[in-house]
């Protein structure tokens, strides 16, 4: 069998010691029973809500090799017989094993971060660089204070690459994180209004999302996006870090990896790139504008992780959409097929204009329409007004047919749309629900998209329960 960890390696990672007959090792990490595998150690930890250590019981029953708990929370757990590792504290246990799993790899390692794009990124890079080497990447968004550590727990010992994404919500959050992930190559795929309630300006937001420089590894790259209004800012906080090295890419006529062509169609993308100082065309297979930037971080990456670029280009065309971040649905209604985007996972004021052009850009067929199901972007703050407001005059200048929305922070939007669309709006989106089913025909377009905290997924469960599925596509990006 192969182990992800001895049992001795984890022992001397934790910092912890051995409490009963410890197996030779472990298979894998879990922090939640519910997903534990047998042959897994299980790490208790604990949280704002929950504490891992209530949770032992179901750990065992779903086959863990072994517990690491807490020193004060060994007492009650006197009649488990599962081994135990037991620590001061479970989470710093899980970092250092973190930074043991860091110290232990050869991998060439690459960080994600930006307002918009990360886990799209991550997730391109995982399945591109799949391609020319053994890949380990974060699971979901696991990009916060025990996302990232469980993530480079997880980390084998002997894969190629290694992808991770690291999120914030305020100053500060970066830093601690990247210097347990040290990069080689950090990515900042864009500097946009997400979580501006915590900020003054997109400057303040750029600073903070410029913090993933300090843990760059010596000689390592810091990869920015040209065409951000904020380059030159982050180019000057690379610099300030020591970053040395800190190409672009973009459409930029100055970029170190710039996109000469791109012809964007309803499911996928064509462009020609400039890498490494020779012209790559690739077909991009999920669709549009914002999946060709992040394609293209993706080929800069290849290239200055030392990566076969033409292979992971070729790679780019298997790319499809994921769950809430562009996955279509093609669904069938009585009297023909229409289509759904799913954009529910997450918006800012950025995703949600890239969401808009991608419903722009997505054909009708018949008498169908283009539909907006928009709801709430959270976390602006005092900008929350003005940013659901500018929406209006975004969705204007589109082919959009129809807006409906639900949601508190996004009914000043209706008051900004051009007459020459209707829209519909509801409080909530249990009442914006029965709506969109009475609404929906054959030939139609409907994209979803709103922060995940509002809960527009559900409208999106409720639009394939009550249609059959036609196909779908549903592989990662």
């Amino acid at each position: 069998m192969s182990f992800l960890w001895t049992s001795d390696a984890l022992v001397a990672a934790t910092g912890g010691r051995p409490f009963g007959q410890m197996p030779d090792g472990i298979t894998g990490i879990s922090i939640d029973s519910r997903s534990l595998k047998p042959g897994e150690a299980f790490f208790a930890i604990k949280g704002d809500k929950m504490d891992g250590h209530d949770y032992a019981t179901a750990a065992i029953k779903a086959g863990a090799a072994l517990l690491v708990v807490s020193e004060g929370k060994l007492p009650a757990m006197g009649r488990l017989t599962t081994p135990m590792i037991v620590v001061q504290d479970v989470l710093t246990a899980l970092e250092k094993t973190g930074n043991a799993a860091r110290a232990r790899t050869d991998a060439r390692i690459i960080a994600v971060t930006g307002s918009a794009g990360k886990t799209s990124t991550k997730e391109a890079l995982r399945f591109a660089l799949s391609s020319v080497g053994k890949v380990h990447a974060s699971d979901k968004s696991f990009n916060n204070h025990w996302g990232v550590p469980l993530t480079l727990a997880r980390m084998p010992q002997d894969c190629d690459y290694a992808i991770f994404e690291i999120g914030m919500n305020h100053p500060g959050e970066i830093q601690p994180l990247v210097k347990m992930v040290r990069p080689h190559v950090a990515i900042i795929t864009l500097i946009a209004a997400a979580h501006l309630g915590h900020f003054h300006n997109l400057d303040e937001i750029a600073k903070a999302k410029a913090e993933i420089f300090e843990g760059i590894e010596k000689g390592g790259a810091a990869l920015l996006n040209r065409d951000d209004t904020r380059w030159k800012l982050l180019d000057r906080m690379a610099k300030d870090a020591g970053v040395e090295n800190a190409p672009t890419f973009g459409e930029n006529a100055r970029s170190t990896f710039r996109l000469m062509k791109a012809e964007l169609y309803a499911d996928h993308s064509m462009i020609v790139a400039r890498i490494g100082g020779r012209e790559i065309a690739a077909r991009i297979g999920a669709p549009g504008r914002h999946i060709v930037q992040n394609a293209l971080a993706v080929l800069g990456a290849a290239h200055l992780v030392g990566a076969d670029v033409p292979t992971v280009a070729v790679a780019l065309s298997g790319l499809t959409a994921e769950r809430g971040r562009g996955q279509r649905h093609i669904l069938y209604h009585p009297d023909g097929p229409f289509t759904v985007i799913d954009e529910s996972y997450n918006a800012n004021p950025a995703s949600m204009k890239a969401a808009i052009d991608l419903l722009d850009a997505t054909p009708v067929s018949g008498e169908g329409r283009r539909i907006a199901v928009l709801g709430d972007m959270l976390e602006l703050g005092e900008h929350s007004g003005r940013l659901h407001s500018a929406l209006g005059d975004y969705v204007g200048s589109t082919n959009t047919d129809m807006v409906m929305m639900a949601g508190p922070e996004i009914k000043v939007m209706s008051e900004n749309l051009p007459d020459k669309i209707f829209s519909i709006y509801r409080p909530t989106v249990d009442e914006l629900q029965p709506v969109l089913l009475e609404t929906v025909r054959p030939g139609d377009v409907i994209m979803i998209k709103s922060s995940n905290g509002i809960g527009f997924s559900r409208l999106v469960d409720t639009l394939v329960t009550s249609y059959p599925v036609r196909s779908r596509a549903a592989d990662r990006t």
